[in-house]
């Protein structure tokens, strides 16, 4: 993997030191300046600023509100209002140039269900549409005639997300942050964190690729499917490891007539349209922690379990061409598949934000604010993540979520 080459950070400390700067990190430093102003130097570390492998350049960049629990549904609700609202709010960042449209997609997201899983569906559709969401249950009669290119023979039905679900730019998003950010003080650096000084239970210094030691007020770990690795410099262990997630884009020699939304199947598998080629991926059979820089391609994913899948599920699939594809990782929490969101509670400067499983980019905007708010008053003052806390993973208390792809 080719890095650019490092330099140095402007001071010899700063009162914020984030580890990591796309989506996470880069919401973060946004945040923070806002809140901040002036009064504080803020410094993001990102050993590679041209973000090729990270998990925001390599996600498929999605957001739904279509979760089990109440939190969930709230933070991507935040992050569609950003969403939405981005060009208006960065607009004070772009002087002369025109703020980024994150192209927002607003398809949908369409969950099947087996016969046996709708009791539990249903549950999960009254609980989104409590909390605001738009989520409708279709039976199979009624979703065969909204989605006739569906195969419903096995279904018990399917719950669609009819608005504030589908898809947009990821870069834009990062880059927008990251350009607010800096526009607002923040220092961005090309470096990699190697080593944390830890003294009176705190992380006093970072210790950098280059050799520079830099005194740290506050340590913030964004550093994505990297987590574990910041985090053990600290003394301090998650379960946080990156997992391989294959993409693949196709074209079909026959088209999908209609508003096609991010179809989720019983297999695993999604797709979803992109103008007129589609998007696909997967569980991979052999899931389990991948090396950092493991981005090999299985492109037998594909052949052996994604067509079968799709081909079953829409028949009209019945003749694909790859077009391309890639492998990203997923910062993947292998205790419940949620954040880490947080303090430690004995290196009491050590900030967690980690192990989103997937769904980093969608809660980016939220989790950003979030760690803002507990840096700059102490407390959550909008959102309550407390349930993201760390203090779960010693206890091996999981913080559940039902509806993970």
């Amino acid at each position: 993997m080719a890095i650019p080459p490092y330099k140095t950070p402007a001071r010899a400390g700063y009162d914020i030191v984030i580890v990591g700067g796309a989506a996470v990190g880069s919401s973060i430093a946004y945040w923070l300046s806002q809140a901040l102003g002036a009064s504080a130097s803020i410094l993001v570390v990102e050993r590679d600023s041209s973000y090729e492998f990270s998990s925001t350049a390599l996600s498929t960049s999605a957001i739904r509100q279509q979760y089990s629990n109440p939190i969930n549904v709230k933070i991507s609700q935040f992050g569609v209002e950003i969403i939405r609202g981005f060009p208006e709010r960065m607009a004070p960042f772009f002087k002369g140039e025109p703020a980024p449209d994150l192209g927002f997609r607003e398809h949908g997201y369409l969950y099947c269900c087996s016969p046996e899983g709708v009791e539990a569906a249903r549950a999960r559709v009254d609980l989104q549409r409590s909390l605001g969401a738009h989520t409708v249950f279709l039976e199979p009669g009624p979703l065969k005639e909204r989605f006739p290119w569906l195969n419903v023979e096995d279904l018990g039905g399917g719950s669609w997300g009819s608005q504030e679900e589908g898809w947009f730019d990821s870069m834009g998003l990062l880059n927008g942050f990251r350009r607010a950010a800096r526009a607002s003080g923040v220092e961005y650096v090309d470096n990699a964190v190697t080593g944390l000084d830890v003294a009176g239970g705190k992380v006093v210094a970072a210790k950098l690729a280059t050799g520079q030691t830099i005194s740290s007020g506050t340590l913030v770990d964004a550093a994505g499917p990297r987590a574990q690795q910041v985090a053990a410099m600290a003394g301090l262990s998650i379960p946080v490891a990156p997992y391989k997630r294959y993409s693949f884009v196709f074209s079909s020699a026959t088209p999908i007539p209609g508003r096609m939304p991010n179809v989720i199947d019983l297999s695993g598998t999604f797709v979803r349209s992109e103008g007129e080629l589609f998007l696909t991926g997967n569980t991979p059979l052999d899931d389990g922690p991948a090396d950092y820089d493991d981005f090999e391609m299985h492109h037998e994913e594909f052949d052996e379990r994604i067509w079968p899948a799709l081909w079953h599920r829409i028949p009209a699939f019945d003749a694909l061409r790859v077009q391309a594809s890639w492998t990203g990782h997923y910062e993947y929490n292998m205790l419940d598949h949620n954040g880490i969101v947080g303090f430690h509670p004995e290196v009491t400067n050590f900030m967690f934000a980690n192990g989103f499983s997937g769904h980093g980019l969608q809660q980016s905007p939220a989790v950003g604010r979030a760690v803002s708010e507990l840096i700059v008053h102490g407390a959550f003052q909008t959102l309550d993540l407390s349930p993201f806390g760390y203090e779960r993973i010693p206890r091996n208390e999981p913080f559940l979520e039902e509806a993970v792809i």
